[in-house]
């Protein structure tokens, strides 16, 4: 049985508890960055989620 798979990369979105987890804050924090604009959301089938490309520029610096 062939287990490969050929499009599994990166998600494009990550919750904001697997965002916390990756930025190593608290969700807390990760809300508050929210709130104040920092870090943009997307709406996810009635779920918020921080998309990976927000995330990355957080983690570049490339934030205000």
């Amino acid at each position: 049985m062939n287990t490969n798979m050929p499009n599994a990369g990166s998600p494009a979105n990550y919750s904001i508890r697997h965002a916390a987890w990756i930025l190593g804050v608290d969700s807390d924090k990760v809300c508050q960055l929210i709130r104040i604009g920092v870090l943009p959301t997307v709406r996810r089938r009635s779920r918020l989620v921080v998309p990976a490309a927000a995330l990355r520029r957080l983690l570049s610096g490339g934030a205000r």
